[in-house]
């Protein structure tokens, strides 16, 4: 009876895994589709950017309270809803008739992936107990490394052999067995919230805080020129940061709160939140960066990037089980900090090896490097997080830690950005001058390939009118080392912030469970 029991939570990991495994690819997987994709609508890059950010904004502002649900009424049951609903809206996208329905049907599936997301780390901790949680826990934490990272390759597989509506009905089959194994091998959690009022006021005042300072984000994102003083961007951002404010302030006063805000006095879990948000905005921020520095100027096509990618998710299916392992027996604090250092020394190392002639030859240590650190800290964080957490916290507690994640995902993809252009302009500013032209001709091409930014401009330095001028040679010479300015920068930026990150878990985080079950009940 019990080797089935066992076999039986193995099998019910398979289903959280393939949930987590869908929600997260579907972040990254779109980017590869969208050239694919305005064809097909006969629109612009600018329409599609909808697709991309009604999942991203939707997914970060409901991760919470799908957790909260969670904790309240059954993990296993909003878990399974939600899957259902992250099913039915794949195949409803991969349907779409227009553009409109597509953006709609993204906003629906996001929700989907969030209550998945959101609650796969709390059911292992449930489903799991002693050595095997660590081990369970680890081979979740693979899964979330390699979802995260494979996007350009299987979105590029997808699109390139069946359409880009493969990348929608590609979940409908797995997304089935997900829900049968959910619905067979999953033990549901108990109910904490059944003499709880929802928490009505906090979860309205926590997706507008969030919906505000994320959106802020894309646009700036979507208009670097603007100032951050500019009221469409600062209006943005200062309302979402006063409506938080207002949300901590109400969670202090409410009988049964979204949040326990007493979470945030102790120092181990702010050590694992600073950790996450390093995640999303030093690595996977950067994969970005890199997946347009080896299509839009190495010249990889979408799977070639893909495959040379898996230098850096393929580490996440290795580590993960061993740091599972091997966080039953050594400090995971220690291990995250560790790993979080080699992935910043593997970002200067990349930063090094950009130049105009770059290959992946030269990128691949660097890679290698990124992908120890992000195969190791992930599947150790979710055990972390979990660490002298109560069993009615642990939805929230995960939700947080992807909340987190995916904050720091977008704020990396924008702070990342923004030092790329001022990199790249200043490149242009110091450089062009030297070219024989007259100034005006000179100020409009320049203009152009600002307005452009860093990755479309070696489309206009390379384009066909571009090729005869006579300063051609030399004007794609200076694109190119422009480019790599920013590269770089880009690079070193994301390695201070792993390493930050790192430093924060070394004065934050506790080695040991028991220090961390003192505080609680402290706390208490």
């Amino acid at each position: 009876m019990e080797k089935k029991k066992k076999i039986d939570r193995w099998i019910a990991l398979t289903a959280m895994g393939l949930g987590v495994f869908m929600g997260l690819l579907d972040v990254t997987v779109v980017n590869v589709a969208l050239p694919t994709m305005a064809r097909g609508f006969k629109t612009t890059f600018t329409d599609l950017q909808w697709v991309l950010n009604a999942y991203t904004l939707v997914y970060a502002v409901t991760l919470m309270i799908m957790s909260k649900l969670g904790d309240m009424y059954g993990r296993k049951k909003i878990f399974l809803g939600s899957l259902i609903l992250f099913v039915v809206a794949s195949a409803i996208n991969g349907m779409a008739p227009s553009l409109f329905i597509l953006d709609i049907g993204r906003g629906v599936q996001a929700i989907g992936g969030a209550g998945m997301m959101s609650l796969s780390m709390a059911l292992v901790a449930s489903n799991f107990s002693g050595k095997e949680r660590g081990l369970a826990l680890g081979i979740l934490g693979s899964i979330i490394g390699v979802s995260s990272a494979s996007g350009p390759l299987i979105g590029g597989y997808l699109v390139e052999h069946f359409g880009w509506p493969a990348i929608f009905f590609v979940n409908v089959p797995f997304g089935i067995i997900a829900v049968f194994l959910t619905v067979v091998y999953v033990r549901e959690t108990p109910s904490y919230g059944k003499n709880h009022k929802i928490d009505l006021v906090g979860m309205i005042l926590s997706a507008i805080g969030l919906f505000a300072v994320i959106y802020g984000l894309i646009v700036k994102e979507g208009h670097p020129h603007w100032a951050w003083t500019d009221a469409r961007v600062s209006g943005l951002l200062i309302s979402g940061i006063v409506v938080m404010i207002v949300f901590v302030f109400v969670e202090m006063r409410v009988e049964d709160p979204m949040i326990d805000i007493k979470m945030f006095k102790r120092p181990h879990f702010l050590g694992t939140i600073i950790v996450a948000f390093a995640l999303g905005s030093g690595i996977y921020a950067y994969n970005a960066f890199l997946t347009a520095l080896m299509q839009n100027y190495i010249g990889y096509s979408a799977v070639q990037t893909g495959v040379r990618q898996l230098t850096i998710s393929a580490w996440s299916l290795v580590l993960g089980p061993v740091a599972g392992i091997l966080s039953s027996r050594y400090s995971k604090k220690w291990m995250i900090v560790g790993s979080m250092v080699i992935g910043g020394i593997g970002f200067f190392l990349m930063a090094n090896a950009i130049s105009p002639v770059v290959t992946f030859v030269e990128l691949w240590p660097g890679m290698v490097l990124m992908g120890l650190a992000n195969g190791m800290v992930n599947p150790l964080l979710n055990t972390a997080g979990m660490e002298g957490t109560l069993p009615q916290d642990m939805g929230m507690v995960s939700g947080l830690l992807n909340v987190f994640r995916q904050f720091g995902t977008t704020v990396g993809v924008v702070g990342l950005g923004l030092i790329q252009d001022a990199q790249f302009e200043n490149h242009l500013n110091a450089r062009m001058p030297s070219l024989e032209m007259p100034a005006k001709i000179m100020n409009n091409i320049k203009d152009a390939l600002v307005n452009a930014g860093p990755f479309s401009g070696h489309t206009i330095a390379f384009s066909s009118r571009m090729e005869h001028a006579p300063f051609a040679k030399a004007l794609q010479k200076i694109v190119i080392h422009a480019y790599d300015n920013g590269m770089a920068a880009v690079a070193v930026t994301s390695g201070v912030i792993v390493i930050v990150g790192a430093i924060g878990a070394a004065f934050l985080m506790r080695s040991y469970v028991d220090s961390v079950h003192v505080e609680i009940k402290q706390n208490k």
